[in-house]
């Protein structure tokens, strides 16, 4: 198993070199994108030994597996400022436009992560480092993608101190608490309209999980869990979570769930159980306290 608390410490250390990424925060960031990529890419190799018709969304030049592409994978790849106007020019680009018939839910993932997201890295040297010692881990193999579940719990926690405290991140012991007093069970559909970096859902799953005893079971599982989220970071974040945790393609909409009138809910969008911890403090955008009756609204999330 690699060394992933030391890989990660390194990354850092690398990270606090470069002259554009200011502040843990803006470096969480930088590595999410980069995290989302690789752990996104090693599932794609699993898929295609699983299904030889599967396809991966991502163009071969830009996928991160060296057999496809040279720019990530590959340790000997380019680097400097070759790396740097590739990933600025070409990458983002082609990943914002992403084919969306080519990948289905996949491909939409792709293309709101990259939509939202940006390089802040300058130094392409800086860059290629990093990208090597992502190639360290393999999320393919399960002891590696388990411990480094832990470690990415870890960073999120870190968005506490980061300046975003309370705003992306419940700690995981209220998440798991409120969880186990809610006891889901397979087949009930759960939704966290506000699910940040995803630990109730993620909470949830591991306890669906559990009942999970057969090919119908674990089918029924990876539909019962979606989330809301209309904030670029943690709409990432929480992808980047569920994919760790072998959800293939999570159901993560990237939507403010006040932005739809109260009166267009119909039967087909109730679920069984609402897990969340609401945004307290913030100011409801684009005047959708008018999707809901007079005397629900307000501009304070809180209320």
């Amino acid at each position: 198993m690699a060394n992933l608390s030391g890989i990660i410490k390194s990354i850092r250390d690398i990270m606090r070199q470069d002259m554009g990424l200011n502040g843990d925060a803006q470096r969480i960031e930088q590595l999410g994108w980069m995290l989302f990529l690789k752990i996104f890419s090693d599932k794609d190799k699993e898929l295609e030994l699983l299904d030889e018709n599967y396809q991966s969304p991502i163009p071969h030049e830009f996928h991160w597996i060296k057999e496809k592409g040279n720019w990530a994978g590959d340790d000997e790849g380019m680097t400097g400022d070759q790396l740097l106007e590739f990933v600025d020019r070409k990458l983002f680009p082609a990943l914002r436009n992403i084919n969306l018939g080519a990948g289905n839910g996949r491909a939409l993932i792709v293309r709101e992560v990259f939509e939202g997201n940006n390089n802040y890295m300058k130094s392409g040297i800086n860059l290629r480092k990093v990208l090597n010692k992502l190639n360290e881990i393999d999320f393919n193999i399960t002891t590696d993608r388990h411990a480094f579940g832990d470690i990415y719990e870890g960073m999120l926690k870190e968005l506490q101190s980061a300046g975003k405290s309370g705003e992306f991140y419940t700690p995981r012991a209220i998440t798991q608490f409120i969880t186990d007093m809610i006891e889901p069970k397979l087949g009930e559909k759960i939704l966290d309209p506000a699910c940040g970096t995803g630990g109730f859902l993620t909470c949830a799953f591991r306890q669906l999980k559990n009942q999970a005893n057969n090919i119908e079971d674990r089918q029924l599982l990876h539909k019962s869990v979606s989330g809301w989220e209309y904030k670029p970071l943690p709409y990432l974040l929480a992808n980047t979570n569920l994919i760790l945790h072998d959800i293939e393609v999570p159901d993560i909409r990237f939507r403010d769930s006040l932005d739809k009138p109260l009166s267009d809910y119909k039967e087909k969008d109730r679920v069984n159980i609402i897990l969340a911890n609401p945004p307290f403090g913030g100011i409801v955008a684009n005047n959708n306290e008018n999707n809901f009756p007079a005397n629900f609204r307000t501009k304070e999330s809180a209320d």
